[in-house]
């Protein structure tokens, strides 16, 4: 019987630390003001636009840059609002610690296609297949899509192809544009090479581009990568080209 009394009672001594323990955790301290304001962004390796200034400087502009400030006046969900609104974030979350830190974490809106097309207009798509805003200054070494572009296939079929040539480390580096022609069908030039890839129908690319992957290892090594001037993959299992003239 006394056993039982001792671990009920260390049993509630135990419980009462945990519940003063989280209380005292989460409870802001009278007059602890924010010493720092950590900026945490993700996706770095494939995009790295957002910079620990330009969130400050949009805290500043909006009054509500919180170092120095005290922590319980730090209003976490306003400074999420205003930072959203930045053309390159797609969501952010802030919370404050009880040591007087601001942590700020980011996730970017990360461009995988630039559309140049033969209307005169020009814009980014993100890696959520979505039209960023005419303001998102980019600089990301991206594949450029030209031609007959209308938006609904390139926030479709060449929205699927970017995030392909994204994930291939060889064709990421190998393609530099994306040109449609007025019936649909695709050519893309290569950065390495003289050449014209034509795919026709974008449909089966992963299929197209391994033919053209295993002549470029089996042909254009031995014979050089100048001397075709048009590699046409359309039909299953072929692998057409024109010598240059």
């Amino acid at each position: 019987m006394l056993k039982k009394i001792l671990l009920t009672l260390l049993l509630t001594l135990v419980a009462a630390y945990i519940v003063l323990a989280v209380t005292a955790f989460n409870r802001e301290p009278v007059g602890n003001t924010c010493l720092e304001m950590q900026l945490k962004i993700r996706d770095t390796l494939h995009a790295g636009f957002i910079t620990r200034e330009e969130v400050a400087s949009m805290l500043d502009k909006h009054q509500l840059n919180p170092l120095g400030c005290p922590l319980a006046e730090v209003r976490t969900k306003a400074l999420e609002e205003v930072l959203s609104r930045h053309p390159l974030i797609d969501k952010v979350e802030c919370y404050k610690t009880p040591g007087g830190i601001l942590c700020v974490e980011v996730a970017q809106r990360i461009p995988v296609l630039r559309v140049m097309n033969g209307q005169g207009e020009s814009y980014y798509v993100d890696n959520k297949g979505t039209v960023m805003p005419p303001d998102a200054k980019c600089v990301a070494h991206l594949a450029v899509a030209t031609g007959h572009v209308e938006q609904a296939m390139a926030l479709g079929e060449l929205y699927r192809f970017a995030l392909f040539l994204r994930e291939d480390h060889f064709w990421n580096a190998q393609i530099e544009q994306i040109h449609v022609l007025p019936d649909k069908s695709v050519e893309l030039v290569p950065r390495v090479g003289r050449h014209i890839i034509y795919l026709g129908p974008l449909t089966g690319y992963e299929q197209k581009l391994e033919r053209v992957r295993e002549f470029y290892e089996r042909a254009l090594n031995r014979v050089g990568w100048n001397k075709y001037s048009r590699i046409s993959v359309e039909f299953g299992n072929q692998v057409i080209c024109t010598k240059r003239e």
